[in-house]
């Protein structure tokens, strides 16, 4: 397996991987939350962000991207690991990939996650995230570099 930057020609694959993830955990398309995917490129690369996937022999098996807010403030998103390929480290590791990404090129990093995801809230608390807001069960967090 290996972490790679998004390419134009994984577009429909990406699209597709991460609404099956999000469908998986009970999540429903949502087309202004999800209208990222319609074209990563732009929405990415295209204003100063980044979007990374795990390939297998398989296709994708994981994403994780860096939204650009402002020039100082980022957001990481798009944290998703294939239910057969969890437990292996791969979402360590695109998570630290998005992290490497954001403090080369940002002084702020913000990302959200659902309260129900309890992975996701332990492994932010751990990278030395910390929670400014909860909404719903929506949990907000933000780390200064």
């Amino acid at each position: 397996m290996k972490i790679v930057p998004f390419l134009p020609e994984y577009s429909s694959a990406a699209r597709s991987f991460v609404i099956d993830v999000l469908s998986g955990e009970g999540f429903e398309y949502d087309p202004l939350k999800d209208s990222d995917l319609d074209d990563i490129s732009g929405n990415y690369y295209g204003k100063g962000g980044a979007f990374f996937l795990c390939l297998s022999d398989t296709g994708i098996v994981g994403t994780s991207a860096v939204k650009y807010l402002n020039p100082d403030v980022c957001e990481i998103k798009r944290l998703y690991v294939r239910k057969d390929y969890r437990g292996r480290g791969i979402g360590s590791d695109l998570f630290q990939k998005a992290m490497e990404y954001a403090e080369e090129n940002f002084t702020r990093i913000k990302l959200k996650t659902d309260s129900s995801l309890k992975k996701a809230v332990s492994i932010y608390l751990k990278s030395g995230f910390s929670i400014v807001e909860e909404e719903n069960r929506t949990v907000y967090f933000e780390k200064s570099l």
